[in-house]
């Protein structure tokens, strides 16, 4: 009875949470703040990033420092053909996963025979290396990055139109948590977590566990070179900056914030972060000033102290607190 309690609790989280994100388009054209929009869409996007890491984070133990490879991927893949004069965004899209799905099958045949802080340093390496790459190609803008010159042209899909861009953002991200949050309790699902918990009696049982991992890491980076593309659209530029280890390690915490043993966690987590982020890097009070002023200056001080908090005191994350408080005696 607990558990049919907390597993409601949570539904409705989650269903409030995308309500609102269902809503913004409309609370930012009735208010005329197009700014919810970009907001909102940018939180999204990460949302489904951290998703994707939780894949394999949450779910398969694997802690990757250099998702954000992949969205620097899914953004040069806009970016670079749209220097060329390529505009068709199926095109593009279709670049950035083939190149992406390249990388991420070079990469992940490597770190995923490796644990620990070995995985971890590998996955930082190789994204480094493509941040390094990206800033050497000066026909691109270099470590400045480029401006483009329009948004993707998806033919029924206008992006020109922020709010058809926005449920583009919307649509991608509630069709990744459908799957996640069906694939996770499928064959495939149960051998990554079984490979978490113990790989060798998995492979005593017959799993294959190298490519079912190697599968998950692939599908993982491949979501965020969508994320990628999408930021790229959202911002109208690419940039190396999408690739640095810092974007890999806001991912994690997004996940650990939210909470990584869930579906739905991470996007709680990326809505919680990216809010903070914002809400602390313009904090002002009337009637503190030096207080204000100070926050202001040191807000990254003030999220860290935050996130160390969550993790003290609540071990699945910020969702995962909604189901212990949900809890009957």
């Amino acid at each position: 009875m607990a558990k049919l309690e907390i597993r409601e609790l949570k539904t409705w989280v989650a269903g409030l949470v995308i309500l609102l994100f269902a809503a913004v388009p409309i609370v930012s054209i009735l208010t005329d703040q197009a700014f919810y929009m970009a907001q909102y869409s940018r939180i999204m996007i990460y949302a489904l990033a951290a998703v994707a890491l939780n894949l394999i984070l949450g779910f398969g133990g694997m802690v990757s420092l250099g998702h954000a490879l992949y969205i620097g991927i899914g953004a040069y893949g806009v970016g670079m053909l749209d220097f060329h004069g390529v505009t068709n965004g199926w095109l593009q899209l279709l670049a950035a996963l083939g190149v992406g799905g390249v990388f991420a099958t070079a990469i992940g045949a490597v770190v995923v025979r490796l644990k620990g802080m070995t995985f971890i340093m590998i996955t930082l390496a190789f994204a480094q290396m493509g941040y390094f790459l990206a800033v050497t190609l000066r026909t691109y803008g270099g470590e400045d990055g480029r401006a483009l010159s329009s948004r993707s042209q998806m033919y029924l899909l206008d992006f020109a139109n922020p709010v058809v861009l926005y449920y583009a953002i919307f649509a991608c991200l509630m069709a990744t948590l459908w799957w996640v949050n069906r694939s996770i309790t499928s064959r495939f699902g149960m051998a990554i977590r079984g490979s978490k918990s113990n790989e060798r009696r998995m492979l005593a049982l017959g799993f294959p566990t190298f490519r079912y991992k190697l599968a998950a890491y692939v599908i993982s980076a491949q979501i965020c070179v969508v994320a990628g593309f999408l930021l790229a659209n959202l911002t109208l530029y690419a940039s190396p900056s999408y690739m640095q280890w810092m974007v890999s390690a806001e991912l994690i915490i997004m996940v650990i914030l939210g909470g990584m043993f869930t579906v739905f966690g991470p996007v709680i987590g990326a809505l919680v972060f990216l809010l903070l982020e914002e809400w602390l890097s313009n904090f002002h009070s009337a009637s503190f000033p030096a207080f204000g002023e100070l926050v202001n200056e040191h807000w990254l001080a003030v999220l860290g102290a935050f996130v160390i908090v969550v993790v003290l005191t609540a071990r699945n994350g910020v969702y995962g607190y909604v189901g212990k408080r949900g809890r009957t005696p």
